[in-house]
């Protein structure tokens, strides 16, 4: 079962900003909610402060990270400022 800690969070290349751009947009207030991933979803984010955490860790991304999320991850998303994504599942 994959942890916080499989998360993956790093700063984009032009390209894949550019390849981003294209997907649907995600927005939430602040909010804190349970979520299992069914399969990978990659993200952009665009604006706000997000915390994942499990039962042992936590991870923080905000405006500009890439953001990887592993398939059968189960987490608790922490949105502490209004967030808008970019998202792709796959």
């Amino acid at each position: 079962m994959p942890t916080v800690k499989d998360i993956i969070v790093r700063k984009p290349s032009d390209d894949q900003i550019a390849v981003c751009k294209a997907w649907p947009i995600w927005k939430s207030e602040p909010s804190t909610f349970d979520w299992e991933y069914t399969e990978k979803e990659t993200c952009f984010l665009i604006e706000g402060k997000v915390t994942v955490t499990d039962d042992k860790d936590s991870v923080s991304f905000g405006p500009g990270d890439l953001v990887i999320f592993p398939c059968d991850l189960e987490c608790t998303w922490h949105v502490t400022e209004a967030v808008a994504k970019h998202y792709n599942f796959g």
